[in-house]
């Protein structure tokens, strides 16, 4: 038997087969046949497109003939891709512009192309739709084909699905493959032009304010942004951004008025017009106190009236600065009988109840005409000595006072409110710091008041450096000159230990000297020192002294029996040497 390939008509010898046994011919098909089934059976290997001929078998014996095979080549294409016009497609074009193109690589036989517009088949349509298809023959035999798709296109069809189907045979039958849906983009002129504010619904000062130009044409057309004044009637023009939006990070009262938006297309040269929009922005402004800097006596009275300028009705609070109580609802506040602890802020509040978030404030300070005011009148504190200390003072009163100090340091006035003031005074803990202490003096017109800080070795503390602590004020007292000493809540105990040993020390020395004196042993003069002789039993040594700083009556133990009196720069000291 001998294979054939017919190619034109023309036969050639490829295969020879005898006694069972195949030999190729050279050729194309040398190295792509076998005998298969014992030598009924011919295959053929890597088939491609080139292969789609006649094959022919002919038979030598016991009888001549022959028989024809027509071999059919299959190849199913690959996904179709999809390329969109990246220029997009005017409505005023004429004739039909390329909308999209779609290509099918590697398909045998040529595949068919079939386009689709949201969902519906296109078909050639003159000067409507036109479809252009070409197709290339790739080196091994198989097509890519490839599919332009032209079309006039309208408004409506902005948001139209494309996409492209290929259709195929393979030897199970017919196939399809399709591609993604895409969008071209289409220039359209505006029909509207329409105005939007955000955010919705009532506004106030100081909101972000969005005015925004909008048109259903493509691309939108050039804006201009005009606002008419309600009161005036005058016409203020602005430009937008690009976009057409007017941005009012904090909207005024003056933002208010008529707004229309005006859009010029740059093709045609057409202008519209949008309705007008009122923007009203709600206010309160201009709030105001009267009397500005209201001051009274003590035991008098006063009337605040608050006032407040808005385009809503508004409410009225009174509330104290310092507590946030609210002392009357409406915009006048009475205050009677005022004493000193009254001075101070008071706060007016004005509400747009309408407008929630709306509203405004203004602080007064009531000042009661006073001698100066001490936040506290007396004050220990343990230190160590050569610590830098920084003691602090605070004074009210009207008018404002002005504080000093006793001592030398660096002074640093803050001001608390209108009518206190807040003292710093650095110094260096001496010995002589420790014996004096430190006073701060108050003083304005009407008077001067004091705080006196006394200051006490800690005996636990040895300081070799400068170290810092600070004295402030921890208690409140409403303390004025004539005022008691107020005892600090951490010294009692000791004060009370104090207090106690004197008495016990004051009371043994007094009945010691005026058993002496009655006795006759205590001759008294004005050489300021005395001796008493002791009896032999007793050894030790004692020195009493006594100063002038004691009571009257313990003074008078030391006066001479004679009655004299104490010489001019006598400091009243008095020895009593008893070592004997």
């Amino acid at each position: 038997m001998d294979w054939f390939s017919v190619h034109k008509e023309k036969p050639t010898l490829i295969f020879r087969v005898r006694k069972g046994q195949g030999q190729s011919e050279p050729g194309e098909y040398q190295h792509r046949l076998s005998l298969q089934d014992r030598g009924t059976t011919l295959a053929l290997t890597h088939i491609t497109p080139h292969d789609e001929r006649i094959f022919l078998c002919q038979g030598k014996r016991p009888l001549s003939q022959e028989h024809r095979i027509q071999l059919r080549v299959y190849k199913a294409p690959e996904e179709p891709t999809i390329l969109v016009n990246p220029l997009g497609i005017s409505v005023n074009s004429k004739e039909p512009v390329e909308v999209a193109t779609c290509v099918g690589r590697n398909g045998y036989p040529i595949p068919q192309v079939i386009w689709y517009k949201n969902g519906h088949s296109l078909k050639e349509e003159k000067n409507r739709v036109h479809i252009q298809s070409s197709q290339i023959v790739e080196s091994s035999g198989l097509y890519t084909l490839e599919s332009v798709l032209k079309a006039q296109l309208a408004k409506e069809d902005k948001d139209a699905q494309f996409y492209c189907e290929l259709n195929y045979r393979l030897p199970s039958g017919n196939h399809m493959k399709e591609s993604q849906e895409v969008t071209v983009q289409v220039f359209y002129p505006a029909e509207k032009v329409w105005l939007e504010v955000e955010p919705a619904g009532m506004l106030k000062e100081g909101d972000r304010v969005e005015i925004r130009c909008l048109a259903d044409g493509n691309p939108p057309p050039h804006f201009t942004i005009s606002k008419q004044n309600l009161s005036t009637k005058e016409i203020e023009e602005m430009t937008p951004e690009d976009t057409g939006t007017l941005v009012l990070e904090s909207a005024q009262k003056e933002h208010s008025g008529l707004y229309q938006c005006q859009g010029l297309d740059l093709e045609t040269m057409a202008s519209l017009l949008s309705d007008q929009q009122e923007l009203l922005v709600n206010y309160v402004s201009d709030i105001w106190v009267s009397p500005a800097a209201p001051e009274s006596q003590e035991g008098g009275s006063l009337t605040l009236a608050c006032e407040a300028e808005s385009n809503q009705a508004v409410e009225f609070q009174w509330l104290r600065e310092k507590t946030g109580q609210v002392l009357e609802k409406g915009p006048v506040l009475q205050l009677h009988n005022l004493k000193r602890e009254a001075g101070g802020g008071y706060r007016c509040v004005a509400t747009v109840p309408s407008v929630p978030g709306l509203n405004r404030t203004r602080l007064v300070h009531v000042a009661i005409f006073g001698s100066p005011w001490m936040t506290l009148k007396e004050r220990k504190m343990w230190v160590s000595e050569n610590a830098v200390l920084n003691l602090s003072c605070e004074a009210s009163g009207h008018p404002r006072p002005t504080i000093s100090w006793s001592v030398e340091g660096t002074a640093q006035e803050q001001d608390q409110d209108p009518l206190s003031v807040l003292s710093v005074l650095s110094v260096l803990v001496t010995p002589e710091l420790l014996e004096t202490g430190a006073v701060c003096l108050a003083s304005n017109s009407l008077g001067r008041n004091s705080t006196t800080i006394f200051l006490e070795l800690a005996d636990s503390s040895r300081s070799t450096g400068p170290r810092v602590s600070t004295a402030s004020p921890s208690v409140r007292a409403n303390s004025t000159s004539t005022e008691k000493k107020l005892p600090e809540p951490e010294s009692k105990g000791v004060a009370i230990v104090a207090v106690t040993v004197c008495v016990l020390v004051l009371a043994v020395l007094g009945a010691v000297l005026y058993f002496f004196y009655k006795k006759g042993k205590l001759p008294c003069g004005r050489s300021g020192k005395q001796e008493i002789t002791l009896p032999p039993s007793r050894k030790s040594e004692f020195v009493v002294e006594v100063k002038s700083d004691k009571l009257p009556e313990e003074m008078g133990l030391l006066q001479g029996s004679s009655g004299d009196k104490r010489a001019p720069g006598d400091q009243g000291e008095k020895y009593i040497d008893l070592r004997h």
